[in-house]
């Protein structure tokens, strides 16, 4: 029996860039970032006061007002990306199976944003003041849980939680229901909305992210030698996967394959990736074989790049033991160096980016590479966006917790 093949049919994006996919589309190409300081709290005490926040985007298309303030960030981001992508793929759920389409969406952290909030009615007014909406708005599985309802999905239904990997499994989890004949449609990805004070502390805790804030366009600098830390982001970034001969036979317009898919886990530190890349490199080695590809055939990777220094200079070395002597001659371009790192709906951003320069035929730039790192000497795109027509690409999206996970995209059939 001859496997099932898996297209990208719809696309949907929320993001720093924008909130439509030809503005998004435009600003990777032109290299603009979206990376600004935060203006949705009081920063002045956090060491990070920069974010790739979400500020071009009106719900009030796609969401009622009232459901609208039932709805954390991450939940309202991740319903008009899905809104979005279902409309991108001009798809008609009321002339489909139900039993046959389901959704795969997820989020690294859920609803931070109303856990903070009542906290603080808990120690202001009180525990009898709870809304009774707070642990439906706060978990991570609503998501998935509002678009069955939204388009009457009976098929499978729920969401992954592998922190900055969260979006990149959901994808491929969901290519492998449609590949073993489980689904003939689903919706995928992830969304993030945490950028509040319980969030970018937390972070800031960590010293994880940048404190360039005083430059906030230049501190998500992957691979560059000046990089301090990765810049915090929200936002959606979600597909309408399909059954190729589903496809096909309502005509729909394909963007490309979801043809490979590997994940791994380190199984070395609870946030430091293996100090060789070793589940990185085994990941991508196992979404080229699960795509039927050899390494000689990938001729675009777009990295999990956070700029961090462990982090980038390890991805390289994954890169480079999955590539071999291939690797230097790949574009490879981080889509976080104009969005920043959008945490649980990573992955989705950056695949719908992989999915529209297939399409497009182009590759965006890595935008802040003024001067590479000692061992960052791939083919990084510094700058300028670059004309080249992709027939392969690898998404890599690695997570706390040594969760590692690829995708292998390739053009339309």
């Amino acid at each position: 029996m001859s496997r099932r093949r898996v297209v990208v049919t719809g696309l949907g994006v929320v993001s720093p860039l924008g909130s439509d996919l030809k503005l998004f589309l435009d600003r990777l190409l032109a290299g603009k970032s979206g990376i600004r300081r935060i203006q949705s709290f009081d920063v002045s005490g956090y060491a990070s006061q920069i974010a790739g926040e979400v500020v071009e985007f009106n719900p009030d298309p796609y969401i009622p007002k009232k459901e609208q303030r039932r709805m954390d960030p991450f939940c309202l981001y991740g319903m008009v990306a899905s809104k979005m992508a279902v409309a991108d793929a001009g798809l008609d759920f009321s002339k489909e199976d139900p039993s046959r389409c389901g959704a795969l969406v997820g989020s690294g952290i859920g609803g931070l944003l109303i856990l903070q909030d009542q906290m603080r009615v808990l120690i202001e007014k009180g525990p009898s003041r709870f809304s009774p909406f707070m642990i439906p708005q706060m978990i991570t599985n609503i998501l998935p849980g509002y678009l069955a309802i939204e388009y009457g999905l009976q098929g499978p239904n729920f969401c992954i939680t592998s922190a900055c990997a969260t979006a990149t499994h959901c994808l491929g989890e969901a290519m492998r229901m449609i590949r073993n004949g489980e689904a003939d449609v689903m919706i995928a990805g992830g969304a993030e909305g945490s950028i509040c004070e319980l969030g970018v502390g937390g972070f800031c805790a960590m010293r994880a992210l940048s404190t360039r804030n005083d430059e906030p366009e230049k501190a998500s600098r992957p691979f560059d030698r000046a990089r301090d830390g990765f810049v915090i982001a929200e936002g959606a970034g979600i597909m309408v996967l399909e059954d190729y001969e589903h496809a096909k036979a309502r005509g729909a317009r394909i963007y490309c394959e979801l043809a490979g898919y590997g994940r791994t886990c380190d199984a070395f530190h609870i946030t430091a990736p293996h100090e060789e890349g070793a589940g990185a490199s085994r990941a991508m080695s196992l979404a080229i074989q699960d795509a039927g590809l050899s390494p000689e055939q990938i001729n675009y990777i777009n990295p999990h790049a956070t700029s961090t220094q462990l982090g980038d200079l390890c991805e390289v070395k994954a890169i480079k033991i999955a590539l071999g002597e291939h690797a230097k001659s790949i574009p490879v371009s981080a889509t976080k160096s104009m969005i920043g790192h959008g945490l649980g709906a990573a992955g989705g951003l950056e695949s719908v980016a992989v999915a529209l320069m297939i399409h497009r035929g182009a590759v965006h730039p890595t935008i802040n590479l003024d001067d590479p790192d000692d061992g960052c000497d791939l083919d990084f795109v510094p700058h300028t966006a670059r004309e080249h027509r992709i027939t392969a690409a690898l998404k890599n999206s690695f997570g706390f917790g040594g969760h590692n996970a690829t995708l292998c995209f390739t053009a339309a059939p």
